[in-house]
């Protein structure tokens, strides 16, 4: 795909902490692209790097962190080269994310209505009339009865699974042309996650909104995206449609995490697991980063480092030992 039909385009992004006892990477190189509309699926384990690599997008790595290498294009602008003027007129405009605890996200002091109206007049040329208009047409659109009734109430007021909801109107308020949405389901039951997941399927299918979706459940990605990244110690392993992967996966770290699901465990048979853990970016390993933790590693495993390359699936993956 050619980049000026690109949405977003990651290319060769490095994000580095810098600490007393040296630099610590927590994205290594990742490249992904996104078409207008596409929804992507960044999955992997707590500590590869995905949550690291959505903040990136919108400049929001606090220090000692900072993007050391790389290219962030977002409609054909390069984010890595804006001022923090010009990225405030981005974020929650053109790009908004949802994150993982809505009552992190909202004032508790505030009503839902002050928060959302606010949110527009700080973006929008509009009236607080305007302002409220829209917001009342975004929480019909989330599926909240009372729209009116909703905007006089605290976030206190409402259960997790409509704080979540609220969260995502909040998103929507701008009719950005990109969402991030971090683990938006990891706190909620199994119905109303599936509700969520349902909701921002339809919004993404209505609004041509573009969705990065960052969640280590591959159960989820199935459902919502088409494509998927599988990160793993800050670097992609896997990529491809989502389908392939989940039907074919070719990575032993997808292959791991998708045998590991308790759907895929045949009747009477154990959970399995991934032996060991993921290592932190003091403690990556030369080579391939999932050496220490794969059974089929071998002696180029531990020494050199796998590109990411077409392999017979149709997807790109990181692997030696794949043809």
């Amino acid at each position: 795909m050619a980049d000026r039909d690109n949405l977003l385009s990651v290319k060769d992004l490095i994000i580095r902490f810098q600490l007393r006892q040296g630099a610590l990477t927590a994205v290594n190189r990742v490249s992904f692209d996104l078409a207008k509309g596409e929804r992507l699926g960044l999955v992997g384990e707590s500590g590869a790097g995905k949550s690291v690599t959505g903040f990136g997008i919108l400049n929001l790595i606090s220090k000692p962190g900072r993007i050391t290498h790389g290219s962030i294009r977002f409609e054909g602008r390069e984010l890595t080269q804006m001022s923090e003027e010009e990225m405030r007129r981005i974020r929650g405009n053109r790009i908004s994310m949802i994150f993982q605890d809505p009552m992190m996200t909202l004032n508790p002091v505030l009503t839902i209505g002050t928060q959302m109206v606010e949110t527009l007049l700080a973006h929008k040329p509009i009236s607080r009339r305007e302002a409220t208009e829209i917001a009342l047409d975004r929480i019909n659109r989330v599926s909240i009865s009372s729209p009116q009734k909703r905007l006089e109430q605290y976030p206190h007021e409402f259960s997790g699974g409509m704080r979540q909801r609220i969260v995502i109107a909040i998103a929507l308020l701008t009719s950005p042309a990109l969402i991030i949405a971090d683990e938006p389901t990891t706190a909620l039951d199994v119905t109303i996650q599936a509700d969520i997941l349902e909701l921002l399927l339809h919004l993404c299918d209505t609004e041509k909104t573009g969705l990065i979706l960052i969640t280590h459940d591959l159960a989820v990605v199935s459902q919502v995206t088409e494509r998927i990244a599988v990160m793993y110690a800050g670097t992609i392993v896997e990529t491809g449609a989502t389908g392939q992967i989940i039907r074919n996966p070719q990575h032993p770290y997808t292959q791991g995490l998708l045998a590991a699901l308790p759907q895929n465990v045949p009747a009477g048979g154990r959970l399995k697991q991934i032996p060991g853990v993921m290592p932190g970016p003091s403690r990556i390993p030369a080579g391939c980063p999932f050496n220490t933790r794969c059974a089929l590693c071998e002696e180029v495993c531990r020494t050199v480092q796998p590109p990411l390359e077409p392999k017979q699936a149709g997807c790109l993956a990181a692997c030696h030992l794949l043809n």
